[in-house]
């Protein structure tokens, strides 16, 4: 093989791929089945100057990714269901003290401890609503070791041009299964780093939380600077003071809200796989796209329209595209590794449509055949 091929997980991609973008620090906890990516980062970060350290649990873990990033520098973390319930707090001050950060949750079977070393799609709805403030996040969500090394890179520069949270919602299944992956043919995009803030002559005091005119992601000064940097959990103004204001607060929550929210359609990631004439729409995401994507081709074969949708951005949720893509069927069947989590959000766009959901939480994987039964 070349040097730009590798035969590795999923897990492996990634930490390849947050190497490449520049990560230099990394900090968890050994938990299944996202430990590998820690081993993979205290491997590969010291050879490039970066640092991986091992917390005492999962808060301290993101605790010390928190303060790297304030420090400047692009971090990320990695853990499974009962260690992204721990994260709970520190997502919520890296929502509202717009520290950058990618999240990996390679998911296995809930709920609490549940099965180490079986899969599922368990932490979808936590990885959106699993904040106190119920701001809206980003989530990425990889089918194969290629998407996870691709939207890896793409969670670094979300993460530092919005400077928020990204979670890279992979799967049992994913993370530990080995393919062949060649770097040198995936679109890389140029590595994003966030916005410094220049100080002009005479200096311009800094504000930590303003939105400079146009843009409503604040400038970035690193904690240590020759300035003065305010950081703080607490409701706060542009200058990063404590307040009890309304209107300041408001206006704060809603820029929270609108970076991402106002730009949604620019970083949604999906495929589609349309057949002429289809009035049956196929939604799906991560491992089970791949057998969504055998069903589709033996109906084809059966002489069945159907068309696919395999989402890679769950949240924020793409309205616009499940709109259009949802308005030309009249049927829609979702598949997902749960009970029943994203298929919630597809219903708001479909009141009048014939919703099938097909979905199982026992550790198995969804099976192409089981997809067919609903056809």
């Amino acid at each position: 093989m070349s040097d730009s091929s590798y035969f590795i997980d999923g897990n492996e991609a990634v930490s390849r791929a947050a190497i490449d973008c520049g990560c230099r620090f990394f900090a968890g906890y050994p938990i299944t089945p996202a430990t590998t990516i820690f081993h993979h980062m205290l491997t590969m970060l010291p050879s490039v100057g970066g640092i991986c350290q091992q917390g005492e649990d999962e808060i301290a873990s993101i605790g010390l990714c928190l303060g790297a990033s304030m420090a400047g520098m692009k971090v990320m973390t990695a853990t499974s269901g009962p260690g992204i319930s721990l994260f709970s707090e520190q997502i919520s001050f890296a929502i509202g003290g717009e520290i950058p950060i990618v999240i990996v949750d390679v998911q296995r079977l809930g709920p609490s401890t549940g099965s180490a070393t079986k899969g599922a799609d368990s932490d979808i709805q936590f990885l959106r609503w699993g904040n106190s403030g119920g701001l809206p996040v980003i989530v990425l969500a990889p089918v194969d070791a290629a998407d996870c090394y691709n939207l890896t890179w793409q969670a670094f520069n979300l993460a530092e041009l919005f400077r928020s949270p990204v979670f890279i919602a992979s799967n049992k299944e994913i993370g530990m299964t080995r393919e062949s992956v060649q770097t040198d043919h995936l679109t890389k995009p140029e590595p994003i780093s966030r916005t410094l803030f220049d100080a002009g002559s005479p200096p311009a005091l800094y504000e930590p939380f303003a939105s400079p005119s146009g843009r409503k992601v604040p400038d970035f000064l690193p904690i240590g600077n020759t300035q003065l940097v305010r950081q703080t959990s607490s409701t706060h103004g542009p200058d990063g003071y404590i307040t009890t204001d309304p209107e300041v607060i408001g206006k704060n929550i809603e820029r929270l809200r609108d970076k991402l929210l106002d730009h949604r359609e620019e970083y949604t990631v999906f495929e589609t796989d349309r057949c002429p004439g289809a009035q049956t729409l196929i939604i799906t995401y991560g491992i089970s796209a791949r057998a969504a994507r055998e069903s589709v081709a033996r109906l084809r074969e059966g002489s069945r329209s159907v068309n696919l949708l395999i989402l890679k951005t769950l949240y924020p949720v793409p309205e616009e595209l499940l709109g259009r893509e949802i308005a030309a069927v009249s049927r829609v069947v979702v598949v997902e590794m749960n009970l029943g989590q994203y298929v919630e959000e597809i219903r708001r766009f479909a009141p009048d449509k014939t919703i099938d959901f097909i979905g199982t939480m026992n550790g198995e994987l969804i099976t192409p055949d089981e997809i067919l039964e609903a056809f």
